[in-house]
């Protein structure tokens, strides 16, 4: 096999990010010619992963901001029933079959475990504690389920509120505690009730560690988990609410914290949520103009509750999604009618989403890549660019070590981000580390990542080097490049006596196109 150096990668690379910028630059065609031409095209030659879908610019960018990346099942199926269709069909996702999954996590034991047994599983010897293993079983775990699940809306859901809810593993006994809270807390109400969700949040014990509230005590408030409480999990920063209110807010919150003696006490064990009502400072309080009689911990629930139904939560929560589905610039309406919604339906989070996507999304399934159409440009992260690129190769993989090291010389170590504020959306923050994502795509492209296989001849079996192309094209990007750079590119690559199939799949993968969703 002819070797290919870094710099000549990184330079035929260039060459196939150029075709790509260009193919989604098209005014026109904002990704090259129609799939039903290729399928013309490729008539009588081998599909091995069955008939192209008929799918369009539009619809493709929709599923890969409503999926991690969409395979051809994905493709096929809103192919069939349209986008609305699966749409819905994605919002119940107790009703699709997901048992494959299932069996891919069954060697997790860690991810059945209770506080203490992890606590325990990570003390095997007196003063070497694992904060490895745990951690570790999370996120392989949580890639798995990105990767392997059909049920892709519910699993960007859980990315989602992971990041609002955000937790790191490198505080204190988080590292055990945040498989609790993915567990009890994010999955559970994913697609359920934003109040059930936050409360269930500000009794996790892996937040209340993660912002020091378990140390909290009428002498000496701490004022972390109610700044952030108001702040990033409900209102946001121009929500309305004072210092005064933060103050009075972690005074309420006292005495919430989290059983840290190995003995069962109290029918506790270590790690669980606990009220202490000798370090509660039970004096009159006021937050938000509500005024708080001594109730122990029901004060600090009266306000939790307030802050979930609050106009403010419900504009700055529906921002935040309609970020994460559509992108930076939804229209104003629909902002302010899925924000309707929220206070409607009570923070019913099904009942937002089908108003963003419903009349977001697929109500702009028209709208080209090419003609600045909102929510259809938003730069993919780490996690996403890793697990779009499996998905969409079709990879088979143990999520093992070397993801693991790709993520974490990516900047985003699952569960890893440092402050609460959970790892950005803005392009700006992921553009200046692209390195390993140019040498992850090579890696894959060539099968040398690790535990990790790509089957290019199933994949391209019989084509000529056109049709391999944009069968590629098709595959990784929706549609194929203009004809006059794919040929060019070709010829270039033919010049360099490059592998074609594994460095045009790099050169795909590292160029814009691919980048963005």
């Amino acid at each position: 096999m002819t070797t290919l150096n870094r710099r000549r990668f990184l330079q035929l690379a260039g060459l196939v990010a150029a075709s790509a910028a260009l193919a989604a630059c098209d005014n026109e065609n904002p990704l090259g010619r129609p799939v039903q031409r290729l399928r013309q095209r490729l008539a009588g030659q081998p599909a091995p992963l069955g008939p192209w879908p008929e799918d369009d610019a539009a619809t493709f960018a929709a599923l890969n901001r409503l999926t991690f990346g969409p395979r051809l099942e994905e493709r096929r199926r809103v192919a069939e029933i349209g986008l609305p269709a699966w749409i819905e069909e994605q919002l119940a996702p107790t009703a699709i079959d997901d048992g494959a999954t299932d069996v891919l996590l069954a060697g997790f034991d860690t991810l059945k475990m209770r506080a203490h047994e992890l606590h325990a599983w990570s003390d095997k010897l007196f003063d070497d504690q694992d904060r490895t293993t745990v951690p570790d079983e999370l996120r392989r775990a949580t890639l798995l389920r990105q990767i392997y699940s059909r049920r892709q809306l519910y699993e960007i859901m859980v990315e989602f509120w992971t990041d609002h809810f955000n937790i790191s593993t490198e505080k204190g006994d988080c590292f055990y505690l945040k498989t609790v809270d993915d567990r009890d807390v994010i999955r559970p109400h994913a697609l359920g009730n934003f109040r059930d969700l936050l409360q269930a949040s500000a009794h996790s014990p892996a937040m209340l560690v993660y912002l020091d509230q378990h140390v909290s005590d009428k002498s000496h408030p701490n004022e972390n988990y109610a700044r952030e409480l108001l702040e990033l999990h409900t209102l946001g920063v121009d929500g309305g609410y004072t210092q005064r209110d933060v103050m009075e807010l972690a005074r309420a919150l006292t005495g919430w914290t989290v059983v840290e003696t190995t003995a069962l006490a109290a029918w506790r064990w270590r790690g669980d949520f606990a009220f202490d009502p000798n370090k509660h400072d039970d004096g009159l309080k006021t937050v938000l103009g509500m005024r708080l009689e001594p109730a122990g911990q029901r004060e600090a629930e009266r306000v939790i509750d307030a802050l979930a139904a609050h106009p403010s939560t419900a504009r700055f929560i529906t921002r935040k999604l309609a970020r994460r589905c559509l992108g930076p610039d939804a229209p104003p309406e629909l902002l302010a009618r899925a924000a309707q919604t929220f206070m409607q339906a009570g923070g019913d989070i099904r009942a937002v989403l089908r108003v963003l996507l419903l009349e977001g999304v697929a109500a702009n399934a028209s709208s080209p890549l090419g003609r600045g159409g909102w929510g259809m440009r938003v730069f993919k992260r780490p996690v996403n660019f890793v697990v779009s690129a499996l998905r969409q190769l079709n990879a088979v993989t143990d999520v093992g070590r070397p993801l693991l090291d790709v993520l974490a010389r990516s900047g985003q170590p699952l569960f890893g981000w440092p402050t609460p504020d959970g790892y950005p959306d803005r392009a700006e923050a992921w553009q200046g580390n692209l390195m390993p994502r140019w040498q992850f795509a090579l890696a894959l492209a060539r099968n040398e990542v690790e535990g990790t296989e790509i089957n290019v001849a199933e994949l391209l079996a019989g084509d000529s080097p056109q049709a391999l192309a944009d069968r590629l094209a098709v595959l990784l990007l929706g549609a194929p490049l203009p004809t006059p750079q794919r040929d060019s590119l070709l010829a270039d690559l033919r010049e360099a006596d490059a592998e074609l199939p594994q460095v045009l799949t790099a050169g795909l993968l590292a160029s814009p196109a691919f980048q963005w969703r």
